[in-house]
């Protein structure tokens, strides 16, 4: 398939990609520069630039290292902004256990910082493409709907999932969110908040958006393992390679009865390039399912899936027993405040039409893929320890944020690469030993316990 990019001129369109470092970021910003677009790539680190980029694609990027809140990173934004012909925004908090934890933090980061960005390319007239969130869509009528007879009744209702209820589209599902108390859907409120204002910047203004919803984007360097990194909380195929490679419990939060549909990465690129390429214009001021409604299973059929993968194809002498897979409630795991989606498909018939984008990859495919990464990263550890033994490395920096995992954080406050906030008063448990961190240190590993702001 040919990507060069195109444009209705000679020139090929400029880049910023905002949260480049991230999960989602890198690989995009490793699929673009490889196929020809020039990059301003901005975010706090660059550590997976360096394990996946090729020469070709790094000739393409130039990375900046910043923090967009700031007030005068933000004068340096907007002079980004304003050179560059597409902004794409991935900036967001985007891990369970920090709604639960830092819910106004994630609605300032979410919204409120995300909504200066806009501001800058309405001002200069720049192409946002904005990246939001299948959450958006809230929970299903179905499970709703139980919840308020349960509510009215005083009688718990059946908890099971009803299969084949109609998957999510762009332009027609209501969004049904939890209750206020439940505070994890700060996080969808703030994303669906942003999109109505882009949406009413286009009425009004005709501003020039793109909005893209992931479901479930999987693959290499999504995450990170918690027995490799001290602690932390990822979301769940961390958790549950994490189990298979040390033996700690698969745990299913509420039963694992919650349906999700999982997208390779590389799959999803795909569809965001076309969006980026926007080819007369059919992405303009539109709204876009990325995701693979194939691929729907439980997250129990996922860890059991996932074991028996692991078993069969990545297993070898010194890896530990099969770990024991177990129910869990959703407050113990992430905390007071926690309400899930009993489903999230996504319904891809308009991407379908508009863009022709399929996703490619089964689920046995994103398993065995993303599998392969963190086993094949695990053994290399393995191998290395000896060599490296007591070694820990921290980087000085004020910090910022990037896509994916990142959690609050205050000046004056500690942030891991991989996205958890400590105090400067605490021990950090490391996988080579316990060691304390001076204040305003990047740290390379989370912590055991979620974050507390001061």
């Amino acid at each position: 398939m040919d990507s060069t990019p195109t444009s209705g001129n000679s020139r090929v369109p400029s880049l910023l990609m905002l949260g480049a470092g991230g999960f989602i970021g890198v690989h995009l910003t490793k699929r673009c520069a490889e196929i020809g677009y020039r990059i301003t790539a901005v975010d706090i680190y660059k550590d997976k630039f360096d394990t996946i980029l090729s020469e070709e694609a790094r000739s393409n990027i130039k990375y900046v290292h910043l923090d967009i809140r700031g007030a005068s990173e933000k004068k340096s934004m907007d002079d980004m902004v304003q050179a560059h012909d597409i902004v794409i925004d991935l900036i967001a908090f985007a891990n369970p256990a920090l709604y639960v934890t830092n819910p106004l933090t994630v609605f300032e980061l979410n919204f409120t910082e995300n909504m200066a960005i806009v501001q800058m390319c309405a001002k200069h007239n720049t192409r946002l493409i904005q990246f939001s969130t299948c959450e958006v869509y809230g929970t299903t009528a179905g499970s709703a709907m139980r919840r308020v007879e349960t509510a009215a009744s005083g009688i718990a209702g059946p908890t099971d999932v009803v299969p084949g209820l109609e998957p999510f589209s762009e332009d027609a599902s209501p969004m049904i969110m939890g209750p206020v108390c439940a505070h994890r859907w700060i996080y969808a409120s703030a994303k669906q908040l942003l999109e109505r204002v882009l949406h009413a910047y286009g009425i009004e203004r005709g501003f020039n958006y793109t909005i893209i919803r992931p479901f479930n984007f999987t693959g290499p360097e999504i995450d990170y393992l918690p027995s490799e990194a001290g602690g932390g909380n990822p979301r769940v195929f961390s958790h549950f390679i994490n189990a298979l490679l040390y033996g700690t419990p698969m745990k299913l939060v509420d039963g694992g009865r919650n349906y999700r549909g999982y997208t390779y990465i590389a799959d999803a690129v795909e569809a965001i390039v076309k969006i980026v390429e926007n080819k007369d214009g059919c992405c303009d001021r539109q709204i876009f399912n990325i995701g693979a409604p194939e691929n729907e299973c439980t997250i129990r059929e996922l860890a059991f899936r996932m074991r028996d993968m692991f078993d069969k194809e990545f297993r070898v002498v010194s890896d530990p027993p099969s770990p024991e897979i177990v129910s869990v409630t959703s407050s113990e795991f992430y905390g007071e405040g926690y309400e899930d989606c009993d489903r999230r498909i996504a319904d891809i018939s308009k991407i379908r039409a508009v863009l022709g984008w399929e996703p490619t990859s089964t689920m046995d495919d994103v398993i065995r893929q993303t599998m392969k990464y963190f086993v094949e990263k695990h053994r290399r550890m393995e191998t290395e320890a000896p060599a490296h033994a007591g070694a820990h490395t921290v980087h000085i920096s004020s910090a910022a944020h990037h896509e994916g995992n990142v959690p609050p954080f205050e000046r004056g406050l500690i942030m891991s690469s991989h996205g958890t906030v400590y105090n400067t008063s605490d021990v950090l448990p490391t996988p080579t030993g316990a060691s304390k961190i001076a204040c305003g240190a990047h740290l390379d590993t989370p912590p055991v316990t979620p974050p507390k702001t001061q």
